[in-house]
């Protein structure tokens, strides 16, 4: 086979030797009720082996509003953490030494935010920014497709995005300034198909508007990375990951110009299926994630979550969490599979299957292209109506019992026991609205309502607004009130 790991289009991977020389890193994705509870969960995997952090985060802290607004109530660490002001971030992260760590944050809208706060945290911990390593999602086109958690219009939002990626090309250097997500494409229903197509048309969108921003792809290319779903279809996941590796390496080289070849790897963090899991028979998804898991490795994943098996019910226990952990690390110590270089390489169906997929994808991306790309196939309407249409195909499938999901439409059991679930402490929630008016009344107003001032003279100019919003973190200002000022200059959509 002429093509070889480590070498341009990376359809076998990126590295030369992948796992033998390291393995993916193994990210578990956790966020409770409060800081000190989730930092006692990251504590405890990284105890157990895991080697790298994953942040859930709230919804309020994912559309900008702290945890005392209005808008927040009902929802305060429902879905994660929530993370209002930087004594939050820093009883996130007590006793967790972020210069030896890389994090990832699962954070759109406020992604800018949270970096800062990230920024500010381990400044207080003696760790300057250039030491720090990690992701934040900051992919705000798939929530206009699939999630909804955009707060401003695509223009401002897109503003922001390129913001960091200068800001940290310069100041946070380690830093993988987007995470651009298929996963979420999938959960809402997408094909293996759309959800390379749309995730790298999402990419092309995002070099594009840091390019005209005076961005050298060279530079900020080699920190783009990328977020794929790990589904049930085992040989066709795997062959998804090496035909999203390959069309991104050509559209980098060919479109863009990229000549850094570090500019052109799709390096791709993976999650098992949240929307495989069912909520019947929940032990079936230790083996559903098991295959996920899998298929993202033999397709050449840097980076890997495994969903708990009781996730579809309830944030995970202990146990489910320790042992979707170890299904990692059995598969990565165990099988074997961590001594070959794309073990698949070279199957007729495997191959295949890659090639079926890059046209596919290619097809779509040339359609978005004809629209005037992903804004604005996104902004018609075109991209969430394809996905609506593949997500009710599927569920035709699955209701007429032609797809099969065991112990769901086959193979029921009425006896079933109930898992043990974990439970969310309500004091929680009352403790961090009181945290979050404490802190309001505690600091420094006349400090912050300068730095918010000086903030909204940012937004309104050509500037770099990072800088303004670290100002603001380290006088205290909250995520909420961050956001509002940007509400204010910006909009919302």
């Amino acid at each position: 086979m002429a093509e070889k790991a480590g070498k341009f289009p990376f359809k076998r991977g990126i590295y030369p030797n992948m796992y033998r020389d390291r393995l993916w890193t193994i990210r578990q994705y956790a966020g409770f009720t409060s800081a000190e509870e989730s930092n006692q969960r990251y504590r405890y995997l990284l105890d157990q082996g895991m080697s790298g952090l994953s942040v859930a985060f709230d919804l309020p802290t994912q559309i900008g509003y702290d945890s005392d607004h209005p808008m927040a109530e009902g929802e305060v660490g429902k879905v994660g953490v929530p993370i209002s002001s930087i004594r939050d971030m820093e009883n996130l992260f007590k006793d967790i030494p972020l210069d030896q760590v890389s994090t990832s944050m699962t954070i759109n809208a406020t992604a800018a935010t949270l970096l800062a706060l990230y920024i500010v945290t381990a400044e207080k911990n003696g760790i300057s920014a250039d030491k720090l390593q990690g992701t934040i999602q900051n992919d705000i086109l798939k929530e206009y497709i699939a999630r909804g958690t955009y707060i401003y219009p695509p223009e401002p939002s897109m503003r922001l995005v390129t913001d960091v990626f200068a800001f940290c090309a310069d100041h946070v250097p380690k830093w993988n300034t987007i995470s651009i997500s298929g996963y979420h494409i999938r959960e809402a229903g997408s094909t293996a198909a759309q959800e390379i197509a749309f995730t790298l048309a999402n990419g092309i969108a995002y070099v594009q508007a840091a390019i005209d921003k005076g961005l050298k792809v060279d530079a900020f290319g080699k920190r783009l990375s990328f977020f794929f779903n790990a589904h049930n279809d085992f040989l066709t996941e795997v062959a998804k990951f090496r035909a999203a590796r390959s069309l991104w390496a050509k559209i980098m080289k060919n479109r863009f110009g990229a000549k850094d070849e570090k500019a052109m790897m799709c390096r791709i963090h993976t999650q098992t299926g949240g929307s495989t899991l069912t909520a019947q028979q929940v032990d079936n998804n230790v083996v559903r994630t098991t295959i996920q898991a899998l298929s993202a490795v033999l397709g050449g994943t840097q980076s890997l979550h495994t969903n708990a098996f009781d996730e579809a019910l309830a944030l995970p226990t202990d146990h489910s969490v320790k042992l979707a952990l170890r299904t990692q690390q059995v598969i990565a110590h165990e099988s074997g599979v961590t001594n070959f270089v794309d073990p698949f390489g070279g199957s007729n169906v495997i191959e295949k299957l890659t090639s079926k997929l890059d046209d596919e994808a290619c097809t779509i991306i040339e359609e978005m292209d004809r629209m005037g790309g992903a804004i604005s196939a996104i902004e018609s309407g075109w991209v969430q109506n394809a996905i609506g249409k593949s997500a009710y195909t599927y569920q035709q499938s699955v209701d007429n019992k032609n797809q099969k999901i065991v112990g769901v439409n086959s193979f029921e059991d009425d006896d079933e026991a109930e898992a043990d679930l974990q439970q969310i402490n309500p004091d929680s929630v009352k403790n961090q609205v009181d945290r979050v008016i404490a802190l309001k009344q505690e600091r420094d107003n006349g400090a912050v309502q300068s730095k918010l001032n000086a903030l909204k003279s940012a937004a309104k100019s050509d500037e770099n607004i990072i800088p303004a919003i670290i100002d603001c973190i380290r006088s205290e200002c909250t995520l909420g009130e961050v956001a509002d000022g940007l509400r204010s200059c910006f909009g919302e959509y």
